[in-house]
């Protein structure tokens, strides 16, 4: 173990609850919660037992009644020793034992500190340690999945083995060079260049994966666009069921992006309400207009929303080819069904060649077939691959592609016959990259950077 100072943290939210639980980790752990504890003696206890007592002040007067849980190295989160310490959960009585920890000894640990020793320690590598702070922050089944799938392993562990494999022919390609008078090839090309292959074979699809891992991480970011007063406004609370909107007969009533959550079969969705597309009367319609085409730029889904009843045919044709030209994964919904006749409803259909989606906003009709459209939408356009391996972080899409690209010069430089010091050149960037991406490459300044983003006391 590469850490010992004893350290502490609430690991539960901040603020007032029924219960708050005090993590302490490290060299003494056991012995210094011991001090102030009265009950059974801690440092006799076997690893994952419980045990009820009261903490004490230095004059013995009682902070609170709590239930000790020790968990003994290695056999713990950090591979330390542990006591999570189960209090009632006021402020004053968390910080009351945090204050007795520090003056036994104890230092309050840094955002993060308690997944960075589990790394250290080899208790996972540092994507599943990345994981950890995913999992915490997942509010949907796709995130949870994701985070979990990582957790567990992935795709590193198997990244780890060819990296391995990778090492031992570079090391042979180097030994070449201390021969470099001599014809000798200790590295067998055609070896080495199926086990570049392989690799190659793993790093595409986990690469191409991160727009859906984007879409996991972040949410669908879904556009409602369409024609002033198309029902827009009506679209997003109905399928909010809150009033989010104004909703006016007046064009134009919507003058900027409002946004929302909707949750639909474990994806979230991030649903946009923006000004209607038209020519606009004022700079200030004109800004939110300039916003609702940004937006459609930036989306992951639109949703054309149109009034069915009184769009012409020929509008019809115009709107179909400008939602096409966007290039972005659409839906075509047809608004205020009630009030459409069976002829038109024909007509739409056969100028569109493709499905429509019929509903009334107003009326909240087939809203629920919408629904289920949007999230097959998104399984499909957006690969979601629920409780896959999926690339949701932007540093290990950076090291992915950076890997690939490297093997893909080694590869060229094979074909090209180049010198051993030219193809291992690229592979030790190959293996700088995969090596960065499990944490087998570590510097003090990247694990700063990893896990500051995470919570206290996690």
């Amino acid at each position: 173990m590469l850490h010992s100072e004893p350290i502490a943290a609430l690991a539960t939210a901040p603020g007032i609850g029924a219960i708050a639980v005090i993590r302490v980790s490290g060299d003494d752990a056991i012995a210094i919660t011991n001090r102030f504890f009265r009950g059974k003696d801690l440092t006799q206890q076997p690893s994952h037992t419980a045990h009820f007592g009261t903490l004490r002040n230095s004059d013995d007067t009682i902070i609170d009644e709590v239930l000790a849980t020790v968990f003994r190295a290695p056999r713990s989160f950090t591979k330390e020793d542990v006591v999570e310490i189960s209090c009632h959960g006021s402020e004053f009585i968390v910080r009351q034992i945090l204050q007795r920890l520090v003056a036994e000894g104890v230092r309050l640990a840094r955002p993060g500190e308690f997944t960075q020793r589990a790394f250290l320690n080899g208790q996972f590598d540092l994507v599943q340690a990345e994981a950890v702070a995913d999992l915490i922050a997942s509010d949907s089944d796709a995130s949870h999945r994701a985070a979990l799938t990582q957790l567990r392993g992935g795709f590193s562990k198997q990244l780890i083995d060819l990296r391995q494999q990778l090492i031992d022919f570079v090391a042979l390609v180097e030994l070449e060079l201390d021969f470099g008078e001599e014809d000798v090839e200790f590295a067998h090309r055609d070896q080495l260049r199926q086990l570049m292959l392989s690799i190659r074979r793993v790093l595409h699809p986990l690469i191409e994966s991160f727009a859906a891992g984007n879409v996991i991480k972040n949410g669908v970011a879904t556009v409602i666009v369409g024609k002033p007063n198309a029902g827009k406004s009506t679209l997003l609370n109905a399928l909010l069921n809150e009033e989010k909107a104004i909703v006016s007969d007046i064009p134009g009533t919507t003058r900027d992006v409002i946004e929302d959550e909707l949750f639909i079969d474990g994806i979230r969705f991030r649903l946009i309400d923006t000004a209607g597309l038209r020519s606009a009367t004022d700079k200030i319609e004109a800004i939110g207009i300039e916003r609702t085409q940004q937006k459609m730029r930036d989306a992951a889904l639109v949703i054309y929303l149109f009034d069915a009843a009184l769009i012409s045919a020929d509008e019809w044709q115009t709107a179909l080819t400008e939602v096409r030209e966007s290039g972005k994964p659409y839906l075509l919904v047809g608004n205020k069904v009630d009030a459409l006749d069976d002829a038109k409803q024909r007509q739409l259909t056969t100028i569109a060649d493709e499905e429509i989606h019929w509903i009334s906003a107003a009326q909240q009709t087939n809203l629920d077939a919408l629904r289920a459209a949007l999230s097959d939408r998104v399984r499909t356009d957006a690969a979601v691959q629920i409780g896959s391996a999926v690339v949701t972080n932007v540093r290990h899409h950076d090291h992915l592609t950076g890997t690939d690209n490297a093997l893909a010069r080694a590869l060229a430089g094979l074909d090209a016959g180049v010198t051993p010091d030219w193809l291992a050149m690229d592979l030790r960037v190959a293996l700088q990259h995969l090596g960065e991406l499990t944490g087998q490459i570590t510097t003090d300044d990247l694990l700063d950077s990893i896990f500051s983003k995470f919570c206290i006391g996690k």
